[in-house]
């Protein structure tokens, strides 16, 4: 058993692996067909017929460069293969995919909202996709589990800092989905941290309670905008 309850993962971090390679192959398959960018990405506009793209979104990147997937994929490395021991594989793989619904999440609460007919040039229309409010979900649960275990975390924060920063300051990059997986991702963390290996079994009630809440979240968010009529 894992420091906070999980299954040990011994050897490779199989997890880990596995979301780096779907998110590479689905990265192919957007150069092969426009289409697969198309059905996975997230717009908050579409959250109420597809709300599967909370999740897809978080598996497609920008198909014109390469380097939006590359410094994706060499984060979730560095911080997956730390995380997957500590936690245990179905806990990892558990908070990236909870993380990953909370950075779409935040999007949603966060992004602008048109203002007339015409006004379609806003955050609730225009598509989001990366695995980046995964990645942050990630960056802070090591912050929260190394404070937790009395570990360093001057470097991670500094991370964390940096990469919000540049959230702001890069046009077309959304700070609202690293946003809603940080935070996401922090109260992961601290549910596992606060309830610790001795009540293990508890914690994925925990998980689901944020998961639940964050669908509220969302239901009540796109129930509250209302379209101006065209």
């Amino acid at each position: 058993m894992s420091i906070f309850g999980g299954r040990v993962a011994e050897g490779r971090p199989i997890v880990t692996i596995t979301l780096i390679a779907i998110c590479v192959v689905v990265w192919i398959g957007q150069q092969l067909d426009d289409q697969v960018t198309t059905e996975l990405f997230y717009a908050p506009i579409l959250s109420g017929q597809d709300p599967w793209r909370f999740i897809t979104a978080a598996f497609v990147h920008s198909p014109s460069s390469i380097f939006h997937l590359l410094f994706n994929m060499y984060a979730l490395w560095i911080v997956g293969q730390y995380l997957e021991p500590l936690l245990g594989r179905f806990r990892l793989l558990a908070i990236y995919l909870i993380s990953a619904f909370g950075g779409s999440v935040g999007y949603e609460l966060l992004a602008s909202t048109p203002s007339s007919p015409t006004d379609y040039g806003t955050g609730w229309v225009t598509p989001t996709v990366g695995a980046s409010g995964a990645v942050f979900g990630l960056f802070v649960v090591v912050v929260v589990l190394n404070r937790h275990l009395g570990r360093e975390v001057g470097p991670m924060i500094g991370l964390i800092v940096i990469n919000g920063v540049i959230g702001f300051l890069v046009p077309d990059v959304a700070w609202q989905s690293h946003l809603g997986g940080a935070v996401t991702g922090g109260l992961c963390a601290g549910a596992i941290a606060l309830l610790g290996r001795q009540r293990a079994q508890w914690q994925w009630a925990a998980l689901t309670a944020i998961t639940v809440l964050l669908v509220v979240a969302a239901y009540v968010r796109f129930e509250s905008v209302h379209l101006p009529a065209g």
